[in-house]
């Protein structure tokens, strides 16, 4: 499975430049190849995020996750997301969980990893479980 370019360019300004809250990904499976699917602004909420993946299309996804800790401090973390409902193709469920460490592997700077098969799955207190 290729990544195209404009996958690592885009995630490349999530990290450094914050240009994007998230970004989400899929397969292009003509060209077998990981293509940026959706990007969203900075000023985007988790809400946002999760209303834009698909209900029965699995995806990939991150997002620029800002928290304040126990601790009164602010953080941030990248969070990838492996997004595969219940109600997608299985040959697409496998297409995607085939390809996900190879794709994970082209952006670096991943600080946590969320599977959810339903969106209950990547809630809000979820996220933050995992981020604290």
């Amino acid at each position: 499975m290729a990544v195209s370019d404009e996958c690592k360019l885009k995630f490349q300004e999530l990290k450094s430049k914050r240009s994007f809250r998230f970004i989400t990904f899929k397969i292009n499976e003509q060209t077998q190849q990981v293509v940026v699917d959706r990007l969203g602004q900075p000023g985007d909420t988790y809400d946002d995020f999760t209303g834009s993946m698909p209900e029965s299309e699995c995806r990939y996804a991150v997002f620029d996750f800002d928290f304040t800790t126990d601790e009164n401090c602010q953080k941030s973390k990248i969070l990838f997301i492996s997004w595969s409902p219940d109600t997608s193709r299985v040959r697409s469920k496998m297409l995607y969980a085939s390809s996900k460490d190879r794709f994970k592997r082209e952006l670096e700077g991943i600080q946590l990893e969320l599977q959810a098969t339903d969106p209950s799955e990547m809630s809000m207190d979820i996220v933050r479980a995992r981020a604290l």
